[in-house]
């Protein structure tokens, strides 16, 4: 299908040449220097490390318990390299707000353990400190012990192993500090959760949260790649596998992320590493070839990328985002995955680009800036990050976003609104609203495009970590009418 009008107006980025390599991060060298064991960080330029080793009396008592006492234990707090590029990292993403995907290990040495200190210990909760550094050091030396197998001495001097009963007396708020602290979530999600979904769901969703998160591989169709040959690969390198039902192209695996990447099924463009809440999203809009669309907040691309290799290079995907960085990421992945003939990115806020717009697309997806609830098992610092007064801020966004996005859809179209949350706020009320403020448009009900399981009673997609054992996500595909006018109205 054609769209109407010309897309000469419209601003887009530059094409890549072939030379072009993403930028160096300008953090693969640490300022910083840390001691877990002496709860101190500080700036190590004019700083020699000693060459002294302190003794840590411990003593063995016949139950082969260690006790202080008799017995030395040479410990080392030398600097270790991974802790401290780990801090200069948590420290962007705490202070400057920085994308914890985008801190890759571009730098020397080994980056991927690195990025292991910082993935696994943006989860760890610490308590309400002063000081941000102190937070920080908490949460590596959390990991050490719980996700590295470190003794405990050798990450810090004493430790407190008290935690309160939530089932304890006392009044609701104690209630809710309990089950966070326990569950390592702020007091306000924990409220919000139990008053959604009730206690026994939040307390397993809260679980779910805090367990080893299983990923799903796409097979790159627009490399002529197969979820057939996805598994051939897979079994040559013992990874452990097994296909997705509700997706031909997925395959999830639990372990063995490192073979993939070492092989380089992702470097190669090969596979990618997407989940399948986000997957049945793309299942939702129904991309086909042939189809003009638009993706309105498309960074970093998983979704885009899908949606152009079902295009089977017939069509255009118009990729939107207002960060210029994570555009640029989604169009080098669109040239390794040989899709970029059907992508044009486009550096713009969707507000103002919905304004001056002409066109009108056959299908619009509008993956909406949202809390992120869905993901917590795979973002663990969104939990942290996130704050109760951003609810509101982010709702209003989306009902802003969803008001742009439907004044690019032509006349007979499809708006699909998407999130990777479990929040029924940002997800079936956002949808009521938008339908009372635009009585032009209707539920066009999803089963015709993902399997029963995964529908509400409105007709909606919806997955859920605990139910579905993958990211929780919603979409709602919405139908314009052809006339642009309530159907409901009297002619």
């Amino acid at each position: 299908m054609e769209a109407t009008g010309t897309l000469s107006t419209i601003p887009h980025l530059p094409p890549l040449s072939a030379k072009h390599t993403a930028p160096k991060s300008s953090f693969s060298h640490s300022p910083f220097t840390i001691f877990p064991s002496s709860h101190v960080i500080h700036c190590a330029r004019n700083q020699k490390p000693s060459k002294s080793k302190p003794q840590v009396p411990t003593s063995r008592n016949q139950s082969g318990g260690v006790g202080r006492g008799r017995e030395t234990r040479e410990l080392n707090i030398e600097v270790s390299p991974h802790r401290a590029v780990a801090a200069v990292r948590l420290l962007r993403i705490e202070r400057g707000g920085a994308f914890a995907d985008l801190l890759n290990d571009t730098g020397k040495g080994s980056g991927r353990n690195e990025m292991e200190y910082v993935e696994r210990t943006l989860g760890f909760r610490t308590r309400e400190l002063d000081s941000r550094d102190l937070k920080l050091i908490l949460r590596i030396g959390s990991y050490e012990i719980v996700k590295a197998d470190m003794p405990p001495y050798a990450a810090v001097h004493e430790e407190d192993n008290s935690l309160p009963s939530p089932f304890l007396d006392g009044d609701d708020r104690t209630f809710w500090r309990a089950l966070a602290t326990i569950h390592s979530h702020p007091v306000w999600m924990v409220k919000r959760w139990i008053q959604h979904i009730g206690l026994e769901a939040a307390i397993q969703l809260m679980t779910w949260n805090n367990t080893e998160p299983c990923f799903s591989l796409r097979a790159n169709m627009g490399k002529g790649l197969t979820r057939a040959n996805l598994i051939t690969q897979l079994n040559m390198l013992n990874v452990t596998h097994e296909p997705s039902m509700p997706l031909d192209e997925f395959v999830r695996i639990r372990t063995g992320m490192q073979a993939v990447i070492q092989a380089g099924l992702l470097k190669d463009g090969l596979c990618s590493v997407q989940d399948e809440s986000a997957g049945l999203v793309v299942s939702v809009v129904d991309p086909r070839p042939g189809d003009n669309i638009i993706d309105c907040c498309a960074a970093p691309g998983g979704k885009t990328l899908f949606m152009a290799s079902r295009l089977s290079a017939q069509g255009m995907i118009h990729a939107i985002d207002i960060n210029k960085g994570r555009l640029r990421i989604l169009q080098e992945s669109a040239y390794l995955q040989q899709v970029h003939s059907v992508v044009t990115a486009v550096h713009s806020d969707l507000r103002t680009f919905a304004e001056s717009c002409k066109v009108k697309f056959d299908k619009v997806l509008l993956d909406a800036p949202c809390s992120g609830f869905g993901v917590l098992s795979k973002r663990p610092d969104l939990r942290w990050n996130r704050k109760f007064e951003d609810m509101e801020e982010l709702k209003k966004l989306q009902d802003e976003l969803l008001d742009s996005s439907s004044k690019l859809v032509k006349a007979g179209g499809v708006l699909v609104y998407s999130t990777c949350s479990i929040d029924p706020e940002e997800n079936e009320e956002r949808v009521a609203a938008f339908l009372l403020r635009h009585p032009e448009f209707c539920i066009d009900p999803a089963d015709r495009y993902v399997p029963q399981t995964f529908l509400t009673k409105q007709g909606f997609y919806r997955s859920c970590p605990v139910e579905h054992s993958m990211d929780g996500a919603f979409a709602a595909r919405l139908l314009l009418h052809s006339s642009r006018e309530n159907p409901n109205q009297d002619s």
